[in-house]
């Protein structure tokens, strides 16, 4: 707390306050969305990252573990950048209480301090849910296809790109314009993406990375529709349960 003294202690603190009564907004209101923010993030990170190695490992061992990459250079780096950056990044913008509420009932900051939001519990639950995404995106994508290994590579692709925003979409608990914004311009890039990606000089290759063709038909949205709500009906499912038997002490508030 910045004193009369100086400010040579509250520059070299983490925290200066100017009065001991803005302690409260700082632990009850930032603290608890830096505390919700950081673990959501944190455990996203690894769920995006894990779900896109179940997939190339699945479809590794399908050919008995030959060493061929599913995605190319271009779709591994847009993939990790433009195609889920938005999105994923904008839940620092989340709030599941509002800051009146957060500061009337103090017991709110109790419920963090059991620890249940960033555990070992959570991360095993998030490793579950990229494996068991990752699998059924993959076998789907096999036994969907129909002769061409492009066409393998759009559906998955697609299927996983849609599939981490919805997954985005379910964690959220109060929607912002920017979250919005995001989502849409990640679809409008990704769409843009496919168009140039469906020619070789664009692809970086001999080969085209999507059939453009097949994938502006009735059969590849039908096929990407089926996976996406394979890999999400669950998921969502599961948490709807999990909220309805064991309600949080947010949800009561509302």
């Amino acid at each position: 707390i910045q004193g009369r003294e100086g400010r040579q202690a509250a520059l070299a603190a983490d925290f200066s306050l100017q009065q001991f009564s803005h302690l409260g907004r700082l632990v009850l209101w930032h603290g608890r969305n830096c505390y919700m923010r950081s673990a959501t993030l944190s455990q996203f990170v690894i769920h995006r990252g894990l779900i896109i190695s179940v997939i190339q490992a699945v479809f590794s061992s399908l050919f008995y573990f030959a060493p061929v990459a599913l995605y190319n250079g271009v779709l591994v780096a847009g993939y990790a950048t433009i195609f889920t950056y938005g999105p994923l990044f904008s839940l620092v913008l989340d709030e599941d209480v509002s800051e009146p509420n957060a500061l009337k009932f103090p017991e709110l900051y109790r419920e963090l301090q059991k620890r249940r939001y960033l555990s070992v519990k959570t991360f095993l639950v998030w490793t579950w849910k990229a494996v068991y995404q990752g699998c059924v995106i993959m076998l789907g994508g096999i036994v969907l296809f129909e002769q061409r290994f492009v066409h393998v590579v759009g559906i998955t692709f697609t299927a996983l790109i849609l599939t981490e925003l919805l997954m985005v979409a379910v964690e959220v608990k109060r929607w912002h314009p920017l979250m919005l914004l995001a989502q849409l311009l990640t679809l409008l890039v990704y769409l843009a993406c496919i168009v140039a990606l469906s020619s070789p000089d664009f692809a970086g290759g001999t080969m085209a990375i999507f059939d453009l063709r097949f994938m502006l038909s009735v059969p590849f949205a039908f096929r990407v529709t089926i996976l996406t709500a394979a890999s999400t009906l669950p998921i969502w499912c599961g948490k709807a349960c999990s909220h309805y038997c064991s309600p949080r002490v947010v949800s009561k508030l509302s």
